[in-house]
């Protein structure tokens, strides 16, 4: 399981799924019918990403979007890996 607190933790984690399947940002873009340059705006976590984009690519890296609520000491764990 995978924690994305911002978009530009998000777009590393798509990065790190699209890498392990061995895809470049070219395949998975015609795998979800998007621009090379879509997946490479959701990549660096450009906040101007479309959702319905996002959630497409995240099925076609076969990942889902979960909404949790957050925890309470997270700034204070954060510290420890800064």
């Amino acid at each position: 399981m995978y924690l994305a607190r911002d978009p530009k933790q998000l777009g590393n984690i798509i990065r790190r799924a699209r890498k392990r399947l061995g895809l470049s940002q070219k395949q998975l873009g015609e795998k979800t019918a998007m621009r090379q340059a879509t997946i490479s705006l959701l990549e660096t976590g450009n906040a101007a990403a479309r959702l319905e984009n996002l959630l497409t690519v995240l099925a076609a890296l076969d990942l889902e979007l979960q909404v949790t609520p957050r925890a309470k000491d997270w700034d204070k764990e954060m510290e420890n890996y800064l």
